[in-house]
């Protein structure tokens, strides 16, 4: 396979994520589907999985099903004029300016700092 494709592949995967999160904040996209959007967001950037990573093969298979799957209802679920509007927006010219979510990146500290802190009171 051609390099030059997979980097052709790359370029739209990243923009249709970016139209994603661009409808997940759309004023006209239903509530179920902004809540499904955070939750596929939060699987997919969570270092928990539904099965481990080092288990061999099974545990990449959740993250190469899953996450695909959810993409796909996650399209269905959003309307066709909002997620054309938004993917308008997130050709690969405006993908510069990457959306940063430091409300996620807390809630996922917040919840290592917690495992941590229950490991140590357990193991003490």
């Amino acid at each position: 396979m051609d390099i030059r494709n997979w980097r052709t592949k790359s370029k739209q995967l990243r923009s249709e994520v970016y139209a994603l999160c661009l409808a997940s904040k759309h004023p006209k996209t239903p509530w179920y589907a902004k809540a499904f959007a955070v939750f596929m967001m939060g699987y997919a950037l969570s270092p928990i999985d539904l099965i481990p990573d080092f288990i061999p093969v099974i545990g990449y298979l959740d993250d190469l099903i899953i996450v695909p799957a959810g993409i796909a209802l996650l399209v269905k679920m959003i309307p066709k004029e909002v997620l054309e509007e938004c993917r308008e927006k997130a050709h690969p010219q405006s993908i510069s300016k990457k959306p940063r979510s430091w409300t996620a990146a807390v809630i996922i500290v917040m919840i290592w700092l917690s495992a941590i802190y229950i490991t140590l009171r357990l193991l003490w």
